[in-house]
């Protein structure tokens, strides 16, 4: 069978300024890296605190491998869960002030082994309309009543909620955008599924490590407890700059979890010095709060930076500053431009955000200095007037 037809898609999408490129990172993740041989300044980072070339945890996941080898060698439930992983998962339900947590491979495996577990056919779940791929797929794969609320808007998931007669209702959202940067209005949600008797499950992959005055995410930034916020994801990939995932929540919660997620029971752990490395990251999280400090203030003067060069960014108080461009092409022009420039920042197009919505995603991490703030400001001014982005009048 000929892949003509697969030919012809691709090259629709190269029309389109939709086609995606991967590159080739030759430097530790960093503030600056080398992609392809060339040096860039790094704003394309998920590594918000900095800590993904740590030497204390480059060297507690060498001290682990010495110890336990490479690979995790077979699922949790066989033996592959060691004293490592034991003792990471303890950490984390103490840092989130949860009564248990379980670790999983990845954000993605997390998200869709959770819903799975707790929902079927006869079940409702809620959903953001702006949530992360992982969520909408976990729900969509669940077999329960699938619906999508308006963005933020509580009065649109009230008259969802309103109308389900399900079995069991589970309300899903993002606590931190990813493509926008903002926070989900996390009281009023738990507010609206205590109403209607919803469970209430949060994805804080982009809070957790960086939002908190301890850095334990967006549950510590509104005081969320367990009972409020039954259900709660955390990645470990973004700030905490290692690899993996956790859920965190009630003992009858993560029971559940270990006899009925599939992507929890079918597949193997993660390596023992992957579990080793991130609980060198917690540690330095919960003692070093400068690094968070030091975050805030790169994002206050790059949001005032913007502000003097005309530029449009999405109300965002977090790490995550996207700068609204619109057309596809002109974001990858700008996006191109930036990189001759010595600097990376990555365009973000549809189907990632609706169409004529495109943008350039910045993220900061506590490894920029403010001299790299200022460098990112000066590319940027340099590249709009190159390029001749004007916004619509």
């Amino acid at each position: 069978m000929s892949f003509d037809n697969l030919q012809q898609v691709l090259d629709q999408r190269k029309q389109r300024s939709l086609y995606r490129h991967r590159q080739v990172l030759q430097s530790p993740q960093s503030a600056k890296i080398i992609v392809d041989g060339k040096a860039l300044l790094n704003f394309s980072s998920n590594d918000y605190l900095g800590l993904a070339n740590h030497p204390r945890v480059i060297e507690s996941f060498k001290l682990a491998a010495d110890e336990y080898g490479v690979g995790g060698g077979a699922s949790h439930l066989v033996n592959g869960h060691s004293h490592h992983h034991h003792q990471l998962e303890l950490e984390l339900a103490e840092f989130c002030n949860r009564s248990r947590a379980l670790l999983f491979c990845s954000g993605y495996m997390a998200n869709i082994g959770v819903i799975n577990a707790l929902l079927g056919k006869n079940d409702a779940v809620f959903q953001d309309k702006l949530n992360h791929a992982s969520l909408l797929d976990g729900g969509l794969l669940s077999g329960a009543k699938f619906q999508r609320y308006l963005h933020n808007d509580v009065d649109s998931l009230e008259n969802k909620l309103a109308r389900s007669t399900a079995e069991r209702k589970l309300v899903v959202t993002d606590a931190v955008f990813s493509m926008d940067g903002n926070i989900a209005n996390l009281p009023a949600l738990v507010d609206k599924a205590e109403q209607h008797n919803a469970w209430l499950m949060i994805d804080d992959a982009h809070g957790f490590g960086c939002l908190g005055e301890q850095g334990a995410g967006c549950t510590e930034l509104y005081q969320l407890t367990e009972q409020q916020v039954p259900v709660l994801m955390g990645t470990l990939g973004k700030a905490f700059g290692t690899a993996g995932a956790f859920v965190a929540g009630s003992d009858a919660l993560i029971e559940t979890l270990i006899q009925f997620s599939r992507t929890y029971i079918y597949t193997t752990s993660m390596p023992p010095a992957i579990a080793a490395a991130t609980r060198t990251s917690l540690q330095l999280i919960q003692k070093e709060g400068w690094r968070r400090e030091h975050l805030q203030l790169l994002i206050s003067r790059f949001k005032s930076g913007c502000q003097e060069l005309g530029l449009v960014l999405l109300p965002s108080d977090t790490a995550i500053q996207p700068v609204m461009i619109g057309a596809e092409h002109t974001a990858v022009a700008i996006s191109d431009k930036l990189a001759s420039l010595g600097v990376q920042v990555k365009a973000i197009r549809t189907p990632t955000v609706p169409l004529n919505q495109a943008r350039l995603r910045v993220t900061f991490s506590a490894a920029h200095s403010l001299v790299d703030v200022q460098q990112l400001l000066a590319a940027l001014s340099t590249a709009v007037k190159e390029i001749k982005f004007e916004y619509p009048s």
